[in-house]
């Protein structure tokens, strides 16, 4: 019998002096009751020992991997702080390089930007003054070419037969002299104010300026010129822009030399600006010109009715509009003039 049971029994049930008749099969029931319960103690008491001794074992373990873990961190640590003092030093040294370096490039911008102040007073002033210049020697200059144009006039007119052909080819020469002169002169003055002119803007229909532009030359019956019907309207100075095609169409005139003359004026409708086009099939220009025509008194050959200021002239109305102008040519085929205005002045 289970001992702790016979204990109990002893105990509980079996008094001093008393005649007590137990049931065996309920006895035998709760001894096999109470030695379960010793088994299963046992067996929890076994696992549980075995339990410990493996989270001692793993405690242990991890002890001592938290020891080799501090001791690695206090090492880390060291190498961090090392590095981190090194690394302070030198952003130091670099940070007072540095210092040095914006201050020395922020003298030099504020003395570039004083230089390029006092370049830009300087160049305003002789633009002023050339204008004025400009002024004085159209006025000084053509009111005696006027006189000498007037006064061989009448004497070619006066003498009419009685001076020889000679004479009269000095005469005549003397006279497109002068107007070649005058031309000039011409030229110059509207080349210098260009950018001076005063008068009121509006929306310009490039449509009607070309058709009014066109009513200005004579159109050779051997050459067709081809307007778009839908040019657009763009804000800005109206004789600026008859200027431009102005002396884009005469150029083209001037350098056609086939038996069927073909003028076109076109524009593609671009994103910030349009783009225009005059375009000839004419002489062409060699390449080696391209930079140069857009220079002041730049003639490629020797034309009596170009003053070799007409093309400058565009150049300096585009840029005032914030464009740009370039030429595509080929020699005997003729040459396409490009130019842009932009857009930001107002269109419609």
């Amino acid at each position: 019998m289970n001992s702790l049971l016979s204990r109990q029994i002893d105990k509980y049930l079996k008094k001093e002096g008393a005649d007590l008749l137990l049931n065996q099969d309920f006895i035998n029931a709760i001894n096999d009751s109470y030695n379960n319960y010793d088994e299963q103690l046992k067996m929890s008491q076994r696992a549980m020992k075995i339990s410990s001794d493996e989270l001692y074992e793993a405690n242990d373990k991890l002890r001592l991997e938290t020891i080799n873990l501090k001791e690695i961190n206090k090492n880390l640590e060291e190498i961090i702080n090392s590095m981190a003092i090194k690394s302070t030093l030198n952003e130091i040294e670099n940070e007072k390089d540095l210092v040095e370096k914006l201050k020395k490039q922020t003298i030099e911008i504020i003395s570039i930007n004083k230089q390029r102040e006092t370049l830009l007073k300087d160049l305003e002033e002789q633009n002023q003054e050339l204008n004025e210049y400009a002024h004085v020697v159209s006025h000084d200059l053509k009111a005696p070419l006027r006189n000498i144009h007037t006064l061989v006039s009448w004497f070619i007119e006066d003498n009419k037969g009685r001076i020889g052909d000679d004479c009269l080819n000095s005469l005549n020469s003397v006279l497109l002299n002068v107007e070649k002169m005058d031309l000039l002169i011409k030229g110059i003055l509207e080349y210098s104010t260009i950018d001076k002119l005063e008068t009121s803007d509006r929306l310009v229909d490039f449509n009607i300026l070309c058709e009014e532009v066109l009513k200005s030359f004579h159109i050779p019956l051997n050459t067709k010129v081809y307007i778009p019907s839908n040019l657009p309207k763009i804000y800005g100075n109206t004789i600026r822009f008859k200027q431009i095609f102005q002396n884009l169409i005469d150029n083209a005139l001037n350098s056609m030399d086939k038996e069927k003359g073909v003028i076109e004026i076109g524009y593609k409708d671009q994103e910030e600006d349009y783009l225009f086009y005059i375009r000839d099939n004419g002489k062409g220009i060699s390449s080696k010109y391209f930079d140069k025509i857009f220079n002041v008194f730049t003639k490629l050959e020797n034309n009596n009715n170009s003053s070799g200021i007409g093309l400058s002239i565009v150049k300096k109305i585009i840029l005032f509009y914030s464009g740009k102008i370039w030429v595509e040519s080929k020699e005997n085929e003729g040459s396409t003039f490009y130019f842009t205005l932009s857009k930001q002045h107002g269109t419609t």
